[in-house]
């Protein structure tokens, strides 16, 4: 296991730029997806743990049920290192409408500074740390919520989203 996690990117920094597959939200199966393909218009990544756990499906059913406001304000996606075919599922099962991208090599998340290492029940393992990034039109990071709770979730993206 990795002993360093790189930094979490800051507010006031450019946006890691990735590229990586993605599904739902109006994207075709098989559409591959870059940040920087993104670039203005603000955008939401917010990355979790793992899909159809308790805590990441109240946080994306949270997102699904105030997603008339959220699509609004900035292109949003979920990430974790789940598969296209377990995201489709995901999708499917809580009819969520955005779009979810995999990163199955943990790229992304290691880009971020959220594959961090985590303990349970005494045991070390690496996982995806909860947390979101709220980027401006410009590619700059406006935001950082770091390990957010699932239910505040929403409340808190709408809040950096004002900012």
């Amino acid at each position: 296991m990795p002993s360093e996690t790189p930094a979490k990117p800051a507010p006031g920094t450019t946006a890691p730029d990735f590229t990586a597959p993605v599904i739902g939200g109006g994207y075709e199966d098989g559409a591959v997806l870059s940040l920087s393909s993104l670039q203005g218009s603000p955008v939401v990544l917010y990355f979790y743990p793992k899909d159809d756990t308790p805590g990441c499906t109240t946080q994306a059913c949270g997102i699904r049920d105030s997603w008339g406001v959220l699509s609004r304000k900035a292109k949003l996606f979920g990430i974790s290192g789940d598969s296209i075919k377990k995201h489709a599922k995901f999708q499917k099962k809580h009819e969520l409408p955005f779009p979810l991208l995999s990163d199955e090599d943990h790229a992304i998340a290691t880009a971020y500074g959220v594959w961090v290492e985590k303990m349970l029940y005494g045991r070390k393992y690496m996982g995806t740390e909860r947390s979101t990034f709220v980027i401006g039109k410009d590619g700059i990071i406006k935001a950082v919520l770091e390990k957010v709770k699932p239910e505040k979730h929403v409340e808190l993206v709408l809040e950096a989203l004002q900012g």
